[in-house]
C-alpha cells in the first residue's frame, strides 16, 4: 500500500514509519527537518521516498499526497511551550498544514487520513478521567491548533466523504525523543540529568499525575486506526489508561538507574495536576495495546 507520513523524520512519525517498512508497505516521508531528523532514518533511507518541503506549501504537500491512500498527519510544531512563544507559526503549521494535508487528499484521492492530535485539547475543562465526549478546552496556542485541525478533519468527513480518524496521544515517551531540546518532554529530560548525577526539577510539589504512553503503543494505534472499518470522522483517545506521579517517575528512574536521586521543587505557573484516559472507545474498536511496566520501558 502506498502511504504518505508526514513528519516522517521526527520522534513519533519515524517510529511509524520503521513499523509500516518493516510490513511491506511504500512508504513516502514529507519533511522539513525544522524539528525531525535525518539520522531518524537511517536505518530504512533506502527503503522509503523523502519529499522535502514544508506542511505551508499546498504544492509541496500535494506533490507528497499523490497517490498514496493513506495519509497518516504526523507533521507539527510539536511544542506548547514554542506554540506561546510563536502563536502565529505554530497556527500556520498545525492548521493551515492540516488543511492543506487534508486538500490535497480530497484532490488526490486518498482514502483516509489519520490525524496526530493531543490529549492537551482538554485543558482545564472539568472531568476526570478524560473521554472523547468530554468538552475541551484547550489552554494553549498548540492545543488551540490541534482542537482546530481537529474540526477541519471532521469537516472534510462530514463535506468531501474522507475518512479522516484523529487520535489524541497522551504523554509520549520513548526511543528517539530528544532530550536536549528546551522543549523536551518530562521523562527523557529527567533521564539525561539523573545520567549526568544531578536531581531533576519538578515543577510544584511532584503529586501531579500524567498518562504517559509508549510511543511503541502510538504507533500500534496508527496501524489499528489504518485498518478499522467504519471509523471515518471519529476521534480516540490513545493512552496507557495508568497515571503515574512525577514522585513516582523519579522514584522508579532512580530504581532502573541504580543511582539516587532527590527532586528539586520549582514553582511556575499553573500545572495541569492530571491525565489519564481509559480508551472506552478505543477498546470498544477492539483495538489492544501491550502495556509493559514503566521499569520495562526505560
Amino acid at each position: 500500500m502506498k502511504i504518505l507520513v508526514t513528519g516522517g523524520a521526527g520522534f513519533i512519525g519515524s517510529n511509524l514509519v520503521e513499523r509500516l517498512v518493516h510490513e511491506g508497505h511504500d512508504v513516502r516521508i514529507l519533511d522539513n527537518f525544522s524539528t525531525g531528523d535525518r539520522r531518524n532514518l537511517r536505518l530504512v533511507a533506502a527503503h522509503v521516498e523523502l519529499v522535502e518541503g514544508d506542511l505551508r506549501s499546498y504544492e509541496r504537500v500535494a506533490r507528497a499526497v499523490r497517490d498514496c491512500e493513506i495519509v497518516f498527519h504526523q507533521g507539527a510544531m510539536p511544542s506548547v511551550p514554542r506554540s506561546v512563544q510563536d502563536p502565529l507559526t505554530s497556527s500556520e503549521i498545525d492548521i493551515g498544514g492540516t488543511l492543506n494535508v487534508l486538500l490535497a487528499a480530497r484532490d488526490g484521492g486518498t482514502r483516509r487520513i489519520i490525524f496526530a492530535s493531543s490529549s492537551s485539547v482538554y485543558g482545564d475543562a472539568p472531568g476526570f478521567p478524560r473521554l472523547e465526549t468530554q468538552a475541551t478546552s484547550p489552554v494553549a496556542p498548540y492545543a488551540v491548533s490541534k482542537l482546530a485541525a481537529e474540526q477541519y478533519c471532521r469537516v472534510a468527513h462530514l463535506v468531501y466523504g474522507l475518512e479522516t480518524v484523529c487520535l489524541r496521544y497522551f504523554n509520549v515517551f520513548g526511543r528517539r525523543q530528544d532530550p536536549f531540546s528546551q522543549y523536551s518532554a518530562v521523562i527523557p529530560t529527567f533521564i539525561v540529568t539523573m545520567r549526568h548525577g544531578l536531581s531533576p526539577t519538578i515543577y510544584g510539589d511532584g503529586t501531579q499525575s500524567r498518562d504517559f504512553t509508549h510511543v511503541d503503543d502510538i504507533v500500534t494505534a496508527n496501524l489499528l486506526a489504518m485498518a478499522a472499518p467504519g471509523i471515518g470522522g471519529a476521534i480516540f483517545n490513545i493512552a496507557c489508561g495508568r497515571q503515574v506521579s512525577l514522585n513516582e517517575l523519579v522514584a522508579e528512574l532512580t530504581r532502573c538507574s541504580a543511582r539516587a536521586s532527590t527532586p528539586t521543587t520549582s514553582i511556575r505557573g499553573p500545572e495541569t495536576s492530571s491525565t489519564r484516559s481509559p480508551m472506552y472507545r478505543a477498546r470498544r474498536a477492539s483495538w489492544a495495546f501491550a502495556q509493559p511496566s514503566a521499569s520495562a520501558r526505560a
